[in-house]
């Protein structure tokens, strides 16, 4: 029995680019789960690191403590900047699946409003990024520093023996 509707092959095609911005939703989603453990990893150190300054005495440990501490308190921040802007990622794509439909709904006079969504959230995944790769650069020239600290301090115990 025919439709007594005519179906307008077209609607699949807006149905059909209405999807695409979901694949970069998975990407900024993925993003925003690590970034959101890469944020509970480094408030948990600093925790830590507080926790070993109130027992620390004034002097050369103290000094270092606090400069992790800082470093931590930046890594922190470059973090949540990343959450936001990956937050603000996925809303410009839902955004842009939104504008898809309503640039079909009203013939295609608002084809800038979905490419200057999908520009947005591009852009705001790619600073997201560097700040996340600038995150991890930190962490890791901590590491390099906490590791020759210690390598230094076991080379004077083996002299003092």
């Amino acid at each position: 029995m025919p439709s007594p509707v005519a179906i307008d092959p077209n609607h699949y095609a807006v149905v059909s680019a209405m999807i695409t911005p979901a694949f970069f939703l998975t990407a900024a989603s993925s993003l925003l789960i690590s970034s959101n453990n890469r944020l509970a990893r480094v408030v948990d150190r600093m925790r830590a690191e507080i926790e070993v300054l109130r027992g620390t005495e004034q002097g050369p440990a103290r000094v270092s403590l606090e400069a992790r501490i800082a470093i931590h308190r930046r890594r922190s921040y470059l973090v949540l900047a990343s959450v936001r802007m990956l937050y603000g990622a996925i809303t410009a794509f839902v955004g842009t699946s939104m504008g898809i439909a309503v640039d079909a709904f009203f013939g295609y006079r608002l084809d800038l409003l979905p490419t200057g969504l999908a520009v947005v959230g591009v852009l705001l995944m790619l600073t997201a990024s560097l700040c996340l790769g600038h995150e991890a650069k930190l962490g890791l020239r901590m590491l390099d520093k906490e590791l020759d600290e210690q390598l230094a301090k076991d080379r004077l115990d083996l002299r003092n023996d």
